[in-house]
């Protein structure tokens, strides 16, 4: 990949990482920060759009996220951490693309369509939520970023951000603006412990980055598997049995879970032996990164000093976008 590729990518701090965050995206963004330079957003702005009466809930988890970001390896001499509401650049061009798309187009994206019904906002709908992939494009443009590390479920906001900057090109007769390619990771998503297909903070099915040992046994225990594996001797299905899918993703050891699945399908082997091993291979990934958040979280003026540090480069960046922008808006005065 070409060292000039600019990458965009970040999360809403409304809660501590878990394992679906690092499988969709962590572990990309500590690939991508050795080809390519990378900007690392802490979304908070957007994380008001439906958390808007929990301010302090927001406030605490950018530390919170920043911590997590370090832990599992992001270098901020690598890559620029910093934090969106601190990017006055940001919210100024989204006010300027608000103009470039119609409430209707907002309306059909089906990202925002099934966030608001996941959410249950059908009936109380913040303004700021259904402007969510404009102010998302705004992210993105500020900072001319050419590959933006999304699931497949944000694939329509990356297509609206093309759309917003093929638009404002052709209005304005430039090319101040770069479209960006959405980098899908082989595994996107990670199941729940609940054997729902998103492990999520709101359906309390994760495993945090920053969960004890203790907590990850009582989490595995209770892992979802084969309901009609009911004795060990009987026969029991890979398919759907979140204790296998996690294994395919962090074992190393991949003949050994060959092994396992052969064994559960043909019968004779319990529920409880696999998710032991599980227990073991999570720990092992998991404890150097707990070790490194501990640490972070016990320096918070370190870990402040480095935000701070990466959104003053940030903003020069943003800022240099906008100017360019207003310029060829003939606003510039």
């Amino acid at each position: 990949m070409s060292t000039q590729e600019l990458v965009l990518t970040g999360d809403r701090p409304t809660g501590p990482l878990h394992l679906g965050h690092y499988v969709g995206s962590l572990a990309n963004r500590v690939a991508l920060q050795e080809t390519c330079k990378q900007f690392v957003m802490i979304a908070d702005v957007q994380a008001l759009t439906d958390n808007f009466e929990n301010p302090a809930k927001v406030h605490e988890n950018v530390f919170e996220v920043a911590c997590d970001y370090l832990a599992v390896g992001i270098d901020p001499t690598k890559t620029t951490i910093f934090i969106q509401s601190m990017i006055p650049a940001i919210a100024e061009l989204t006010i300027f693309y608000m103009n470039l798309v119609t409430v209707a187009r907002v309306q059909r994206n089906p990202t925002v369509k099934t966030e608001i019904k996941q959410k249950g906002l059908e009936e109380s709908l913040p303004v700021g939520f259904m402007m969510y992939p404009i102010s998302q494009a705004a992210d993105i443009t500020a900072f001319k970023a050419t590959l933006v590390p999304v699931g497949e479920d944000q694939l329509p906001m990356i297509e609206q951000t093309n759309e917003i900057v093929r638009s404002f090109n052709r209005i304005y007769n430039t090319d101040v603006l770069k479209e960006a390619k959405a980098l899908v990771p082989k595994c996107a998503r990670l199941a729940g412990i609940d054997g729902q297909a998103k492990m999520s903070k709101s359906l309390n099915n994760a495993i945090y980055l920053k969960d004890s040992a203790d907590e990850l046994v009582k989490k595995i225990q209770k892992m979802y598997t084969d309901p009609n594996h009911l004795r060990v001797q009987d026969p029991g299905k890979i398919e759907g049995n979140t204790v296998f899918e996690y294994l395919e993703v962090f074992a190393k050891d991949t003949a050994k879970v060959a092994e396992l699945k052969a064994h559960y399908q043909r019968g004779g082997l319990g529920d409880m032996v696999v998710k032991k091993y599980l227990m073991e291979v999570l720990e092992e990934f998991l404890s150097p990164i707990r070790a490194r958040r501990a640490e972070y979280a016990s320096d918070r003026a370190q870990v402040m000093n480095m935000l701070y540090a990466g959104t003053q480069v940030a903003n020069e960046t943003a800022s240099a976008t906008l100017h360019e922008v207003k310029k060829a808006m003939q606003l510039i005065y």
